[in-house]
């Protein structure tokens, strides 16, 4: 006799149809396995309370694809604006582009827009502006989140003296020239190819596009992409006792990228089909078209968004792993975290909403996070306050003062290297679009937010590699 029959799932408020025969199925998968009727009924509740965190499990992904579809709202949700903008706080608001702002007033006419807040380096992005925050109810904007998924920071503390850096800068430079490939075709090949577990995840075989992206995955393992992404060796000034440590300076390894071609797939895909499902928004929001997480589009969109967060982290544990072991130096501590990504977070008043920090940092009370300057500022470690109003969030760095065509039609080669020179800085590789002078001033950006984080410590900036300037060999 059957272990689990359609009766006994009925009795348990299963519905009618192609549900029930998938259920039975994966109940005499599980009998096999040893388990009792009520432990088996318990594992299929599970599913069917939260099908979405069982889409990349083997034996579970069509029951909870099926729990999905039935789920699924069938009415659709109206894509008419509000009249007004809901309000929003701003931190350094005299030091952000009007046009920034517009960006955020429209995300926050979104119907879906539950609150917001703009940070002070931000600037004009896709749809939401970079540095901005939005909080909705029960779906996830792909453009919200960014193209470059989980983008990220990593700061890796030797217990040595930074003064290494002089003593040994071309064996320094050789090891960011030799252990670290930056590009949009950057890849390693031979025994040089990266291995890390994060390409045994079974998320990968969850979708069709999924599968297709292992290849990328595997080839741009433990690479960096172009723009403002970089690896740097530095100075690191830590203002109090902290991972076992006492105030002072040490030497320092700072990375800054994504989740590169994977992420950028996933990225055009789901924003382009969140355009299709809302045709009639109106076009200065278009790039904000959300994914209900009540849909199997918007769940498979959160997992590849988290995969993609795993894998942009996998990236950084190789760079740093690799780097350091090129100067035989293995790290004390590290910190780490990203931006370009959405969360299930609860707000002060108990409401549950899905959080897009896209160029923003999460600065939850006690939270540690990174805010980089650029190639020749400083960059601050950080200590959220928990701040409510900012939906606990911090900038995710200095933030652009210029575009990056104005910052190639007025800075010169001469200028962003003398600018470097008076600081101390080695720059391999870099554009000049990338030039410190196209960047706010990082000290006021930190100081626009004392509020929000304080600063426990600050690394500065000694050798620098970055993307290859177009053109350059």
């Amino acid at each position: 006799m059957d272990i689990i029959t359609g009766k006994i799932l009925k009795l348990n408020n299963w519905p009618d149809g192609k549900i029930i025969g998938i259920a039975k199925n994966v109940a005499e998968q599980l009998a096999t396995h040893g388990l009792e009727r009520d432990a088996i009924l318990v594992q299929l509740d599970s599913v069917r309370q939260n099908p979405g965190n069982f889409l990349a499990d083997p034996l579970f992904a069509d029951l909870a694809r099926e729990w999905i579809r039935i789920n699924q709202p069938e009415e659709k949700s109206s894509d008419e604006l509000r009249n007004e903008p809901m309000p929003f706080p701003v931190w350094g608001e005299d030091k952000i582009d009007v046009e920034a702002i517009k960006q955020m007033e429209n995300a926050m006419r979104l119907p879906v827009t539950v609150t917001g807040a703009l940070m002070p380096d931000a600037h004009v992005g896709y749809g939401l502006p970079i540095g901005g925050v939005l909080a909705t109810d029960n779906v996830v904007i792909p453009y919200a989140v960014g193209v470059d998924i989980a983008c990220r920071m990593r700061l890796s503390l030797y217990e040595v003296s930074p003064h290494l850096l002089g003593q040994k800068k071309g064996m320094f430079e050789d090891a960011l020239m030799d252990e670290t490939a930056f590009g949009m075709g950057a890849k390693w090949t031979g025994s040089k190819k990266a291995q890390h577990e994060v390409l045994d995840d079974d998320a990968w075989y969850a979708t069709k596009q999924l599968k297709i992206l292992k290849d990328t995955a595997m080839n741009q393992l433990g690479t960096s992409g172009t723009g403002n992404h970089f690896v740097e060796w530095g100075s690191f000034r830590l203002h109090e006792p902290m991972f076992g440590l006492q105030p002072g300076e040490y030497l320092a390894l700072l990375s800054h990228s994504g989740s590169r071609g994977v992420g950028a797939r996933i990225a055009d895909r789901f924003s382009k089909l969140a355009m299709e499902k809302h045709p009639d928004l109106d076009k200065s929001v278009r790039h904000l078209a959300w994914l209900s997480l009540d849909s199997e589009d918007g769940q498979e969109y959160w997992l590849s968004m988290e995969l993609a967060g795993r894998f942009a982290s996998a990236n950084h544990y190789i760079i740093h792993k690799r780097v350091a072991a090129a100067v035989g130096l293995k790290e004390v501590a590290v910190v780490e975290n990203h931006h370009n990504f959405a969360w299930h977070e609860t707000l002060p008043n108990g409401r549950k909403v899905v959080v897009h920090r896209k160029g923003a940092t999460p600065a939850g009370a006690g939270v540690l996070g990174i805010i980089p300057g650029s190639m020749g500022d400083a960059g601050n470690l950080v200590r959220g306050r928990g701040v409510s109003a900012s939906i606990q969030s911090a900038s995710h760095g200095a933030g652009r003062l210029m575009s990056r065509k104005a910052a190639i039609n007025s800075i010169s080669k001469l200028s962003r290297d003398e600018y470097l020179k008076q600081r101390g800085v080695t720059l391999l590789g870099g554009g000049i679009d990338e030039s410190p002078q196209a960047y706010k001033p990082i000290d006021e950006v930190i100081s626009a937010q004392h509020d929000l984080v304080d600063v426990i410590g600050k690394f500065t900036p000694r050798i620098v590699r970055m993307a290859d300037e177009p053109g350059d060999n």
